[in-house]
């Protein structure tokens, strides 16, 4: 998942409560835990990129043909999913978990860390499960475990699906769950409902959370070019600077927040995350590159942004002579929890956490491709605590570090979480 925020509000401090967990689904849980924490391991240890998770791909497949589920994979480049139909007949709930790994060297120091080598963009680059999917990976390889072993008694069809890509595919390619949508995984059966969830040390282990309606921002990417005109840089002024120039459009894309939007209707972020121009000291370049994200929670601020960003890198290229092109990719929608479903699922989350441990969740401004299947299907999606309970708030380690790490503890809960959800939606829309 990209940035994800890490500002989740874990004050509570009671016990959580399982009376009310399917005793079958406890049993199973727990009698495959280390299972599914051994799972864990391997995957962070063997991370891949984005469309390249062939590796993780074989590991899962194996695993649910091992259950007598039925299998597809190459789905969206290296995407398996699994179809388990139930006894009895109902509904076609699915459940999602993210597969790749970041282009991050990993400091972590664990025995299992990451060693693995790749390419990202054409440099060579350090591979990390920097954003916990490999604990999303291994808890729906247990749910499907331990549904497989519930299958008779199952009112309907569980659908595994095991994403590629969602941190985004490599430049020139597609991928992740919109290519995933456009190859059917909603379809034959189709999907009722889809639920999802994503691990950070925002909380503390123990306990999840949730947000109603938007919960996490839609995000898009920009990149603009500055053209001036290349010049000996002892004489800049006999050309354009294109770097002057650009550095002036980057202070001036801090306004757009800060002064050209209301910010008391929804946050927004404009980030500049590259800047790159020139190849020698002494000369002034032709170009200068820059590339960045926009994120936002209502469609009308997102559309104001981007005229806002194309109207103020333009005119102030143009202010010292050049000329700016803007860029902006169609990114991901807001992740909209569909309020019908998170009300019947909430009580799901207090069986499994203890409801005093069930938190909402602030606005979160980190982005999910899970959106995706959200505008095609009501979806939710929650957060899981991955934070040691020793660790204090304060010193909470972000998704995306080389340092994230996650308790191990949270992998059960999850196996819990996923397995009760999918159970009690079945039930509670049986034919």
């Amino acid at each position: 998942m990209k940035a994800l925020a890490t500002s989740l509000i874990c004050l509570f401090i009671a016990s959580p409560a399982f009376a009310d967990v399917d005793p079958r689904i406890t049993s199973r849980a727990t009698a495959i835990e280390q299972d599914v924490i051994a799972w864990r391991r391997d995957i962070h240890q063997h991370p891949e990129l984005s469309n390249r998770e062939f590796r993780t791909a074989k590991l899962v497949a194996d695993h649910l043909r091992s259950l007598d589920i039925e299998v597809m994979t190459e789905v969206a480049h290296t995407g398996v999913v699994g179809i388990l139909e139930g006894g009895k007949p109902g509904p076609v709930i699915a459940l999602r978990a993210d597969m790749d790994g970041l282009p991050v060297v990993e400091m972590t120091g664990l025995p299992f860390a990451s060693q693995e080598r790749s390419e990202y963009n054409g440099r060579e680059v350090g591979v990390m499960h920097a954003c916990g999917h490999d604990n999303h990976v291994a808890i729906l390889m247990g749910a499907a475990d331990v549904l497989a072993g519930m299958r008779d008694e199952l009112a309907g069809t569980v659908k595994f699906v095991f994403q590629p890509a969602e941190e985004g595919a490599p430049q020139g390619e597609e991928g992740g769950a919109g290519l995933m949508i456009r190859e059917g995984v909603l379809q034959q059966p189709d999907v009722d409902a889809i639920i999802g969830l994503h691990i950070s040390q925002g909380a503390e282990v123990g306990t999840a959370s949730y947000r109603p309606r938007g919960m996490m921002a839609s995000a898009q990417r920009f990149a603009i070019t500055i053209e001036g005109r290349q010049t000996h840089a002892a004489r800049p002024w006999a050309g354009v600077d294109p770097i002057v120039a650009g550095a002036h459009v980057v202070t001036a894309l801090q306004t757009i927040v800060s002064r050209q939007v209301d910010i008391t209707r929804a946050p927004a972020v404009v980030t500049v995350g590259t800047f790159n121009g020139g190849i020698r000291n002494n000369i002034v370049p032709n170009e200068a590159h820059m590339t960045g994200t926009i994120r936002t929670f209502d469609p009308d601020m997102r559309l104001a942004i981007h005229a806002k960003i194309r109207q103020v890198a333009e005119s102030v290229a143009a202010s010292f002579g050049a000329t700016a092109r803007v860029e902006i990719s169609p990114g991901v929608p807001v992740t909209y929890n569909d309020p019908g479903l998170t009300e019947a699922m909430l009580p799901t989350l207090h069986k499994v956490y203890g409801k005093d441990r069930v938190i909402l969740a602030p606005l979160v401004t980190g982005a999910e491709d899970f959106s995706f299947y959200q505008e095609e299907v009501p979806g939710f999606f929650f957060f899981i605590g991955g934070r040691p309970a020793d660790v204090p708030q304060e010193q909470a380690v972000p998704n995306h570090s080389p340092l994230f790490d996650a308790d191990e503890g949270a992998l059960l809960f999850g196996v819990k979480a996923m397995s009760q959800l999918a159970v009690d939606y079945l039930a509670a829309h049986r034919e």
